[in-house]
């Protein structure tokens, strides 16, 4: 027995220390060259317009660091589709600095040249790196999820010895085999219940467990790498943070100064030049929803958004979003059906409980076809309210019934709508600060029934 848990403990702690020091280390390795990647064309761009050489050897110092990161990358993946996709994004890497080189020697020179075709051509080198610096994520993430999976088959097969092995020990002594079986399943138990909390997004390192030398060991690097993927996680969740404050200030100036065109303060507008600035002011203000939606589930990440507790009615609010929907329904051909019973006032978040319930309906409309219906019940059950909002849509597979409260997931071929799969998780998080649930219940092709839960 203790051979078996030293072998299955070997093989815990080799996957563990995999996760450790390849996978956190090629996602972290890829922020930096993607970072890097960035700064370089800030840099040349800088460049080209003031000639200034320090911006010059600014621009070969991120090309360095990028290098020397993906020399790094190199060396660690151990995945050939890993390797490849960095393979790809330095090919991509050498294809923009020969376009960038290519241009600024005729720069340099006076010379006269396409700067819009060099442009494209610079652009669509960096997107093609920095995609396939996403996939290298994203191939690390689920490598990441796999190891776990592993580790709690281990787990599992560890403790099924285990329970084997103290079956038979009761011919020798029931009080032996008791005080035995407890010393090994119990931090077993413990460390399987926490990989599955790690395959959930709980990465909160507080592995406690008595037991001996080799299982404490294993418990402490549990603990780092919790410690490791939060770090990541946070990482990614204050990039995006970062990001999106950085955007919405220049895209409120491109919003703003399309809509002083389109009002003609800048002069005569062509209808064909009115259709492309109502273009270009729908896909702003799509823009600024988005980095809305990034910046708010930051802040309920982070528990930083602030909520406004009073006691309201629930019922004006599922009345204002149906008026607010009507005409998508009216176009659509959708029948929208209320069933509101008298509901107790509770104690919420006016806007934010409008912002769930314009999520959920507005969800429901978007999957419903034609013709279909869209039905809105609210009740009250002993100490809760229920809240459901069934549509008639395509359903969802019971596989994605979870996922889809995750941040950027969506589910895959589930119609031809896009969006940035924030919308539920904001949801899910705004309900879960009220001190209620929300969960789905669906099958693929009959339907979809979201329903949340708030205390009376």
């Amino acid at each position: 027995m203790s051979m078996h848990f030293i072998w299955q403990l070997g093989r815990v702690t080799e996957v563990t220390q995999s996760i450790t020091f390849v996978d956190n280390a090629l996602i972290s390795l890829q922020k930096d060259m993607t970072d890097e990647l960035l700064s370089e064309t800030r840099y040349e761009k800088k460049y080209l317009i003031v000639r200034d050489r320090a911006l010059y050897r600014g621009f070969l110092k991120s090309r360095t660091e990028f290098e020397h990161n993906l020399s790094k990358a190199l060396m660690l993946s151990l995945s050939p589709e890993v390797h490849d996709a960095l393979n790809r994004a330095a090919d991509f890497h050498v294809t923009y600095n020969s376009i960038f080189k290519e241009e600024a020697e005729y720069h340099k020179a006076g010379v006269r040249y396409d700067r819009t075709w060099y442009t494209l051509e610079k652009e669509r080198a960096v997107n093609a790196a920095i995609e396939e610096l996403v996939k290298v994520r994203t191939m690390s993430q689920q490598s990441i999820l796999e190891k776990v999976e592993k580790l709690s088959k281990a787990g599992r097969q560890a403790r099924a010895t285990a329970m084997v092995v103290s079956a038979v020990s009761l011919l020798f002594g029931i009080a032996l085999a008791v005080l035995i079986t407890r010393s090994i399943t119990h931090p077993l138990s413990a460390m399987q219940q926490k990989t599955k909390d790690i395959a959930d997004g709980v990465f909160e390192a507080d592995l406690k467990v008595p037991s001996s030398p080799e299982i404490g060991a294993l418990a402490q690097a549990f603990n780092t790498m919790c410690s490791k993927l939060k770090e990541v996680d946070r990482m990614k969740s204050d990039f995006f943070a970062l990001m999106s404050h950085e955007l919405r200030t220049p895209l409120t100036s491109i919003k703003e100064g399309t809509n002083l065109f389109l009002e003609g303060r800048c002069g005569e507008v062509t209808e064909k030049q009115k259709k492309l600035l109502q273009i270009i002011s729908e896909e702003s203000n799509r823009l600024i929803g988005l980095v809305n939606s990034v910046l708010d589930l930051a802040k309920l990440e982070s528990g930083l958004l602030a909520f406004n507790f009073s006691k309201a009615d629930l019922s004006p609010l599922i009345e204002r979003v149906v008026e607010e929907v009507g005409p998508l329904a009216e176009a659509k051909h959708i029948k929208i059906i209320r069933e509101v019973r008298d509901l107790p006032s509770l104690t919420m978040d006016s806007e934010r409980m409008l912002q769930v319930l314009r999520n959920l309906i507005g969800n429901a409309l978007k999957f419903t076809p034609r013709g279909g219906t869209v039905s809105i019940t609210a009740r009250r059950e002993k100490a809760v309210v229920i809240v459901a909002v069934i549509d008639t849509g395509p359903g969802i597979p019971k596989e994605h019934a979870t996922a889809i409260f995750d941040k950027f997931r969506q589910v895959p071929g589930v119609g031809r709508h896009s969006g940035s799969g924030l919308g539920l998780a904001i949801v899910k998080h705004i309900i879960q600060a009220h001190g209620g649930s929300v969960w789905v219940e669906s099958e693929a092709g009959s339907g979809s029934t979201f329903t949340l839960q708030l205390p009376a």
